[in-house]
């Protein structure tokens, strides 16, 4: 019963997967990320995560992107919730030496589950974006994330998928959509690493482009 259920979700995550290029009809560029965060109790029921997080764009050959994100998160509510308050501060790059700044303060609501041996997430975000270069902007995310049953390899590789909705909230807008898929593994009993491939769908300036992107993302617990 179990391997028909994972089957079953397999199945699904591939057509969402193949279905991706319904927000636009280009094969898109290619672009490197990698994260690297460290998550840490402070007392009980809060926890501090920090994550800077670099983008090589232009089919990986510039740095185009890169963040430093601060969060604290609360467990005590239940076991099947956290609220995570959390401020990002971002520089993109928009020309050979343009990098122009944001400010981006955002609450998170993550409910966990599990389907079988599934284990189950999803998260709404509310940001607001404070932009030195344009005008300022409230937006909503959503993503839902599927990590499947199953430790292959010494690493305890699983199997992981999600999809998350990007809504501008100043014309109530789907302007992004991202599809996740990959493994998440553990190099040590204190370092977990993802290796994801990830199709973005993005029409910020009108028309869908969308980008590829090989995204490895390292966690440090402590």
């Amino acid at each position: 019963m179990h391997r028909g259920r994972t089957c079953f979700v397999i199945v699904i995550v591939c057509v969402a997967l193949l279905g991706s290029n319904c927000f636009g009809d280009d094969i898109g560029k290619f672009e490197y990320w990698t994260t690297a965060g460290a998550s840490f109790d402070i007392e009980k029921n809060w926890r501090v995560s920090v994550d800077e997080l670099l983008k090589l764009g232009d089919d990986a050959r510039k740095f185009t992107y890169h963040h430093t994100d601060l969060g604290f998160v609360y467990q005590g509510l239940a076991d099947w919730v956290d609220l995570g308050f959390n401020y990002r501060h971002a520089f993109g790059r928009y020309g050979p030496s343009d990098w122009r700044r944001e400010r981006r303060p955002h609450v998170n609501v993550t409910f966990k589950s599990r389907l079988g041996e599934i284990d189950l997430s999803d998260r709404s975000r509310l940001e607001y974006r404070d932009k030195d270069y344009a005008k300022d902007q409230w937006r909503y995310t959503n993503k839902l994330t599927l990590t499947l049953p199953g430790e292959f390899t010494k690493w305890k590789m699983r199997p992981y998928f999600a999809d998350q909705v990007y809504i501008d909230l100043d014309g109530y807008v789907l302007s992004k959509n991202k599809v996740y898929s990959g493994f998440s593994f553990e190099l040590s009993e204190d370092l977990v690493a993802r290796l994801l491939y990830v199709w973005d769908s993005d029409r910020t300036y009108g028309n869908w482009r969308n980008t590829n992107i090989l995204w490895l993302q390292l966690r440090l617990y402590f």
